[in-house]
């Protein structure tokens, strides 16, 4: 049985599209893998802090001298990092917001990527300087964008800070498996374009080895 983290990172709710293709993968997940668990993480409705001074003193103090008030700092930051640990299937629902990720998503990512809890660094490697410590989970990002042209050699590629920004953020913390499904122009969406990226979604389930149904 795995657990499966789905993240939502728009501001808007119903008329959201990322939300839309988050639950094509939920409901599409629950009927190939009916007992796996699933833990939804609002970002986009949420309230999610900024890192403080406060909390990179609390975070970059060593465990055990940490004081009552560095705990409370840490602690939306150690609830956020042990969902993350626990879940094997990690999904992550967002719009592109000024060529880049909401800034919400952004609060939500420096809560998480943090030394000694989801990445080391090595300081005598300075070739390969990071280790990440989220190892053997599997990364969907479904990535909904108002223009087209953002993919590899398109005319737009330089704009994106989403795709690789958020495939560096998951690498860095340790996950290999990646996987990216885009939805472009949505000013101009046609409902066959909608449905043709919800079959992918469909099919890159089925796809994948039933292995993931019975990690342990």
């Amino acid at each position: 049985m795995s657990k499966v983290l789905i993240i939502n990172a728009s501001a808007r709710k119903e008329r959201s599209l990322s939300r839309q293709l988050t639950n094509v993968f939920a409901k599409s997940w629950n009927e190939k893998y009916p007992n796996d668990l699933f833990l939804h993480r609002e970002v986009g409705q949420e309230n999610i802090p900024h890192v403080t001074e406060r909390w990179i003193a609390g975070a970059f103090k060593p465990a055990h001298l940490r004081n009552e008030e560095d705990h409370e700092v840490l602690r939306l930051s150690n609830e956020l990092i042990s969902e993350l640990k626990d879940s094997d299937i990690i999904v992550v629902g967002t719009p592109m917001y000024n060529w880049s990720v909401p800034s919400t998503l952004k609060a939500y990512i420096d809560q998480v990527l943090r030394v000694n809890e989801t990445v080391l660094v090595r300081k005598d490697n300075p070739e390969q300087p990071y280790l990440g410590l989220l190892n053997g989970k599997k990364v969907y990002l479904l990535l909904v964008r108002g223009n087209t042209g953002y993919g590899p050699g398109e005319i737009r590629e330089h704009m994106d800070f989403q795709t690789n920004y958020l495939k560096t953020v998951f690498s860095i913390m340790g996950v290999e498996d990646i996987e990216c499904i885009t939805l472009n122009d949505i000013d101009h969406l046609q409902k066959e374009t909608l449905d043709q990226v919800n079959d992918q979604i469909r099919q890159l389930i089925n796809c994948q080895d039933n292995v993931l149904s019975v990690l342990p």
